[in-house]
């Protein structure tokens, strides 16, 4: 079962909210908005905690979005996985068998339908959809991929993670502390 069942995937900007998690029931975090010259220390506190950190390499301050970032950020800092909107990212993941995510900002029609051409070329473990408050399109993305859909992007409250994991999505990335607690 993906993410061992976790449909909740708190995604933190801040050291303190990682502190917390890491004594949380989650096994799953995301880790955004993080520095390069933090992410050994992040990541290592995660796994002293029998946390799986899944990194959003587009948002690591001080490191170019490139292919070499990737390889560095897979061989030396070895998350559980890598997020990222861009396809040589996604695909260095998926060399090193770390979980790879695509992550698709779903603006317009135009945005759909380059992204179906992006997801056959990376052939990502997951999909990001964003906004992930549009269920149908969550749906109409897993049936056209068949790759397993992780809604993302303006989920605010409670009931919109519902109408996304009914939609089909595999789980719910928020950065609202408050959808993290039950």
């Amino acid at each position: 079962m993906a993410f061992n069942g976790q449909r909740i995937l708190p995604a933190v900007r801040r050291y303190k909210d990682l502190e917390k998690l890491v004594k949380s029931d989650y096994t799953y975090i995301v880790l955004l908005n993080s520095h390069i010259g933090q992410l050994k220390h992040l990541i290592q506190l995660a796994k002293n905690n029998e946390k799986k950190v899944l990194l959003h390499a587009d948002l690591v301050q001080g490191l170019r979005n490139d292919e070499y970032a990737a390889q560095f950020l897979c061989q030396d800092i070895r998350p559980a996985g890598l997020i990222s909107t861009r396809k040589n990212v996604v695909v260095t993941a998926k060399k090193h068998q770390l979980i790879s995510i695509q992550r698709l900002f779903l603006l317009d029609s135009i945005a759909l339908e380059s992204s179906y051409k992006l997801l056959e070329t990376t052939q990502p473990d997951f999909i990001e959809v964003l906004p992930g408050v549009m269920p149908h399109i969550i749906k109409e993305v897993y049936e056209k991929s068949r790759i397993p859909i992780v809604a993302g992007g303006l989920i605010r409250q409670k009931h919109e993670v519902g109408e996304a994991l009914r939609a089909g999505a595999t789980a719910v990335t928020t950065s609202r502390a408050e959808l993290w607690w039950d």
